[in-house]
C-alpha cells in the first residue's frame, strides 16, 4: 500500500462568460488555435480529440456570442476550402492567453503566501461536513490501547483539553487510526450532562470538561447550555429545564460537562 502523502496545491480554471453563458474557456481556445493551425476544422477537431459535429456545434456557439465573427468558411475552390480565424478570433486567443497568465501569476503568488495548502483543505473539509450531532472536535490521537474486542482511544484537541473513546478494534482499523493521525469527535449535545462545583468528586464518566457558559437558550421543554472551552472550542449541551433551574445555571458559571466514552464517536478525513 503507497502510504506517501501527496502535496496539497492551488489550482484554478479560467472561462470567459457572457449573459450568465461561458462564451471561451481552455478547450474553445484550443479548438480555435487548432482551427487557425491547421486551417481546417475537421483536423482541427480530430487534433482536439472531438467529433466533426461537435466542433461545428461548438464554434457556432462562440460564434452567437461574440460581437464579431471569429472565424469564417472559405468555399472549395484552388485552395481546397476550409475554416480560418478573423483577426477578431486571433485577438481573442491573445487576450486570453494573457489573462491565462496572469492568472496562473495569481496562483502562483497566493501559494508563496500561504504556503501549504494542506492545511486550508483540511479546515475547507471540516468545516463543510455535515453531521447531526452538535459538537465536532478536531484533534490528533495521543493514545491507542487495544482491548480484546474494543479499543481506548485519546484525542488531544487544541488548547490542552483531551477526550477519550471506546470504539471497536474492528472501527480502529477502518478508519486507520494510530497515534499522532488526525482525527474528529462526534458528540450529540443530549449524551452530555452538565455538573456544577464537582471539585473532589468521583465520576465514573472519562471524560470532563470545564469551560464557562457562554449562551443559555431555554425552550419549552429543554435548555442549551454553550460553553466555552478553555482551548477555544466550544460545546453545546442539552439537558432539561428542571436540571438547569436546580444547578441555577447563569452565564459566565464555571460548569463541568460530562460524557461517557462510549458515546464519543470518531471519524476520519
Amino acid at each position: 500500500m503507497n502510504t506517501t502523502k501527496q502535496k496539497m496545491e492551488l489550482s484554478g480554471t479560467v472561462s470567459l462568460c457572457r449573459s450568465d453563458q461561458e462564451f471561451l474557456g481552455e478547450d474553445r481556445i484550443r479548438l480555435l488555435e487548432m482551427i487557425e493551425e491547421q486551417g481546417s476544422i475537421t483536423k482541427a477537431a480530430k487534433a482536439v480529440g472531438i467529433s466533426y459535429k461537435t466542433a461545428w456545434d461548438t464554434m457556432d456557439a462562440i460564434n452567437n456570442l461574440s460581437d464579431k465573427p471569429l472565424f469564417v468558411r472559405m468555399a472549395g475552390g484552388k485552395s481546397g476550402g476550409g475554416t480560418r480565424l478573423t483577426d477578431e478570433g486571433r485577438e481573442v486567443i491573445r487576450k486570453y492567453r494573457v489573462v491565462l497568465e496572469e492568472h496562473e501569476k495569481f496562483l502562483s503568488n497566493i501559494s508563496k503566501r500561504i504556503g501549504s495548502a494542506t492545511e486550508l483543505y483540511k479546515f475547507i473539509k471540516r468545516i463543510s461536513m455535515k453531521v447531526s450531532a452538535r459538537n465536532i472536535f478536531a484533534g490528533t490521537v495521543s493514545g491507542l490501547t487495544r482491548g480484546a474486542i474494543n479499543a481506548e482511544v485519546t484525542l488531544s484537541l487544541k488548547g490542552g483539553d483531551t477526550l477519550v473513546s471506546i470504539i471497536t478494534n474492528e472501527s480502529i482499523e477502518n478508519l486507520g487510526l494510530r497515534v499522532g493521525v488526525e482525527a474528529y469527535a462526534i458528540i450529540k449535545a443530549s449524551s452530555l450532562l452538565i455538573g456544577k462545583d464537582l471539585e473532589g468528586t468521583r465520576l465514573s464518566a472519562r471524560n470532563i470538561l470545564t469551560g464557562k457558559i457562554i449562551k443559555l437558550l431555554e425552550g419549552a421543554v429543554n435548555t442549551e447550555v454553550m460553553l466555552a472551552l478553555s482551548g477555544g472550542n466550544t460545546l453545546s449541551a442539552i439537558i432539561t429545564n428542571a436540571s438547569a433551574q436546580s444547578l441555577s445555571l447563569r452565564e459566565s458559571d464555571q460548569v463541568c460537562a460530562i460524557c461517557k466514552s462510549s458515546d464519543i464517536i470518531l471519524g476520519v478525513s
